[in-house]
């Protein structure tokens, strides 16, 4: 009995010594780690940011289309947006009300100030409205007065000397 009680005391102070040892490895960890860092963190500074203005265009019935930025750098910002109009667009949705009113020429005539349709009626053999006068009248006119069609149509093309064939239609070889 003699040998487990020193058995047990033996066990007790081994016990005793590992958690002494223990605790001044981890006391004196702390002690290095908390005397060698120091630092300063300043929180309440935010970053600097630019923001660009949105730009929303929800009605599909608009013409316009909008276009923002924003540049930062860490001591000054710009930012900025625009609107840009889209021309033949409005024109389209002009034409699309004259002609539902029933004014079907007026209509055509609107269109016809945009030199790819004009152009396009004009190889149909139906020329846009000249003056009231529609069909071969309007063709008649249109030969007479070249001065008033749409600037690069093809009947100005025509009437210049010895043209290259292949610039009558430069303006649409350019969107292959």
């Amino acid at each position: 009995m003699a040998w487990k009680n020193l058995a047990a005391a033996l066990l007790f102070l081994a016990t005793v010594i590992i958690f002494l040892v223990t605790t001044d490895v981890l006391r004196a960890a702390d002690t290095v780690t908390s005397a060698t860092v120091s630092s300063s963190t300043v929180i309440d500074k935010t970053p600097p940011t630019a923001s660009s203005p949105s730009i929303v265009v929800n009605n599909s019935d608009v013409c316009q289309t909008g276009t923002s930025a924003a540049m930062q750098t860490s001591v000054f910002g710009v930012s900025g947006g625009t609107t840009t109009r889209d021309m033949n667009c409005k024109r389209i949705k002009l034409a699309r009300a004259i002609y539902g009113m029933g004014l079907k020429v007026a209509g055509i005539s609107l269109l016809c100030q945009e030199v790819r349709v004009w152009d396009a009626l004009w190889m149909a053999g139906t020329p846009c409205p000249f003056e009231g006068k529609i069909g071969d009248e309007a063709r008649e006119k249109w030969l007479e007065d070249t001065d008033r069609d749409p600037q690069g149509a093809l009947i100005r093309v025509a009437e210049t000397p010895d043209p290259d064939p292949d610039s009558v239609f430069s303006e649409y070889n350019e969107y292959e």
